[in-house]
């Protein structure tokens, strides 16, 4: 098939991009050039920022496409932008949602497709969650051939997944104390990004896919202790000290790590995903996060120009610690 990503250098999209070419399709991807990850051989690079439509359509050109993958859309304008350029030039457009739309706190585990989306912390979700009325909408009154996709926390060897990023393994280093959000025990699905390609590349020209959603992630949810832990021991420390402080608490001190606690990783995450491993039974976890953390220090270690610590982040860390301090 002939396939165009949108995006497709970012941690999920350069996975899919992979796994496209492997499976023998005929790829092409639309980013600015920007090389945030190379590109397989034979892949065709687009180059045009998506936001600049005419630009877009110039560099598309005549080209009509089997599947068009959308990893750069967050919001209404921009699937109507892309949608003005293929829509009618190709069998599937797959949209990239977030499993941060699903209902906020959660009623129930495990999540599945038919969870209401809700999220009133989290204006990303919200805007995500606007996308797939708008797409549904088109679905049903002019028959949009949309697939939409719903992915939690996906990461690969060059992604920390915690909020202070290489700050936390500097402090981690150091003998700091590390800020844990809440009481460290929620649950927190992870899914590696070469996991998430299996299952992505199977809804690629699937009929069957055509109007409907689907959750990908892996069902390896550690607690957030466990997820430290592992980053720990990869780091070479065997107890890090880890200070537990409340998602509302953290987010006084630095309110723009609030919505994506409050409205997402605060609470226990775990998906069912029994829908997509029907269409795509080879799908399945092959990387547990205590290999991940294994190999994203690694990949930090023998580059040291990515160890960059975020000096403002890391004071605001020694107040939230204080604080924990001086109320216990």
């Amino acid at each position: 098939m002939r396939v165009l990503f949108i995006g497709g250098t970012g941690t999920i999209s350069a996975a899919c991009v992979r796994a496209a070419v492997g499976a023998g399709h005929e790829v092409s991807v639309l980013n600015r050039g920007s090389g945030r990850q190379p590109l397989p051989a034979g892949v065709r690079e687009i180059v045009a920022d998506i936001r600049d439509e005419d630009a877009s359509r110039r560099a598309i050109g005549g080209q009509d496409f089997d599947v068009v993958a959308d990893f750069l859309s967050f919001t209404p304008d921009h699937v109507e932008t892309v949608l003005r350029l293929v829509e009618g030039r190709c069998a599937q457009y797959i949209f990239i949602s977030s499993a941060s739309a699903y209902d906020k706190p959660p009623r129930r585990l495990p999540v599945t497709e038919s969870t209401p989306l809700r999220n009133p912390y989290w204006q990303y979700s919200r805007e995500k969650i606007a996308c797939e009325d708008m797409l549904v909408g088109a679905y049903r009154d002019r028959g949009l051939p949309v697939t939409i996709v719903r992915p939690s926390h996906t990461y690969d060897h060059k992604l920390l997944p915690t909020m202070g990023g290489w700050t936390d393994i500097a402090r981690i280093r150091a003998g700091k104390p590390v800020v844990v959000h809440g009481d460290g025990t929620s649950l927190w699905t992870l899914t590696h990004s070469d996991d998430f390609a299996v299952a992505f590349t199977g809804l690629l020209g699937a009929p069957q896919a055509i109007g409907e959603a689907y959750t990908i992630t892996g069902d390896h949810a550690p607690t957030w202790n466990q997820i430290y832990g592992w980053l720990a021991q990869a780091a070479g420390v065997t107890q890090p000290r880890l200070v537990h402080i409340a998602s509302e608490t953290i987010a006084v001190f630095r309110p723009d790590l609030g919505p994506g606690l409050v409205g997402d990783k605060a609470h226990s995450m775990v998906f069912d995903t029994a829908k997509i491993r029907a269409l795509v039974p080879e799908f399945r976890t092959t990387v547990r996060f205590d290999e991940g953390a294994r190999r994203i220090l690694a990949h930090f270690d023998a580059n040291p120009e990515l160890q960059r610590v975020n000096p403002e982040l890391d004071a605001a860390f020694d107040r939230m610690v204080a604080h924990a301090d001086s109320a216990g």
